[in-house]
């Protein structure tokens, strides 16, 4: 008899394309990911993912079957919030998904606050994932900066973050202010790996610095904020991180950067359960309370 756990191991690798990263998603070493799915090959009696260059790849017979794998887990998964429902008490696991920007910069203050008003509460705070990576361990309560794909959340806008193109004084003084009517010729650019989460940002900066030479995409904000401070380019970030970096200028812009939404989800199942309901109005009660600080009004810049 199959063995869902098995399967779960399954489902990480060939969504992730490695067993490193399947390791990490699960919160397990990669032998164990090794292991499970090898008992689970050797049991069916068949291969269901071939490494290749590219990484782990489903065989025909993976193909077969990753349909009805996913099926079962959303039914293990509906089973799961089915009896988290029925949890009264304000104890027990949260995981919360979240940029590292909002965990390190905007949430960390709630997470002290629920600590000190629940100690029997253990948050999770973890790196927002996609649908397409969801799993077991997919999140209760969700904080982004677009919004939400997945139609079985409850979600709400609890503000806004402001954003700037800023460059770092060094900087400006070895290539001077960019002409963003021009598309910033002559400047290099920083910006983010996947750029999904903020197209309007990105048309912005396509828009008015298209012409700019890229010559770092990052996949965080800290990342793009450290290294334009460090004279390394034109970077597009949020206020009221770059705009207390003593070694960094905002520029004035023709067009104000649109500000960025921020959006909280929980899953529609689990929105009532006493321990996650306590998480998730702290969240929005933090993000809000420093509503001022994340989308200050637009004022004069360098």
């Amino acid at each position: 008899m199959l063995d869902w756990d098995d399967l779960r191991f399954f489902l990480a690798v060939a969504r992730h394309g490695t067993l490193a990263t399947a390791a990490r998603h699960l919160h397990v070493t990669q032998s164990t990911v090794s292991r499970r799915l090898a008992s689970l090959q050797e049991r069916m009696g068949v291969r269901l993912l071939q490494r290749s260059a590219e990484g782990y790849l489903l065989t025909l017979a993976g193909q077969s079957i990753m349909e009805r794998v996913e099926r079962v887990e959303a039914e293990a998964l509906s089973v799961e919030r089915a009896v988290a429902g029925h949890d009264v008490r304000l104890e027990g696991l949260v995981r919360v998904a979240s940029s590292q920007l909002l965990a390190s910069h905007v949430l960390a203050a709630c997470f002290a606050t629920v600590h000190a008003r629940h100690p029997g509460l253990l948050i999770e705070a973890v790196v927002d994932a996609t649908s397409s990576t969801s799993g077991m361990a997919e999140p209760d309560v969700a904080v982004r900066l677009r919004r939400f794909e997945q139609h079985d959340f409850v979600v709400r806008n609890v503000g806004m973050i402001a954003f700037g193109l800023y460059g770092c004084v060094a900087y400006l003084e070895r290539h001077g202010h960019p002409d963003l009517a021009g598309g910033c010729a002559g400047h290099t650019l920083i910006t983010l790996l996947d750029e999904r989460d903020l197209s309007e940002q990105a048309s912005w900066l396509s828009e008015h610095a298209g012409r700019a030479h890229v010559t770092l995409r990052a996949d965080s904000y800290e990342t793009q904020h450290s290294v334009a401070s460090c004279a390394g380019g034109l970077a597009l970030l949020p206020r009221f991180r770059a705009d207390a970096e003593p070694s960094l200028r905002r520029l004035a812009t023709p067009v104000p950067v649109p500000p960025a939404e921020v959006w909280l989800g929980v899953h529609r199942e689990n929105r009532q359960v006493p321990r996650i309901r306590a998480v998730l109005d702290c969240l929005a009660d933090a993000v809000r309370s420093r509503g001022p600080v994340l989308n200050p009004p637009v004022s004069a810049a360098a």
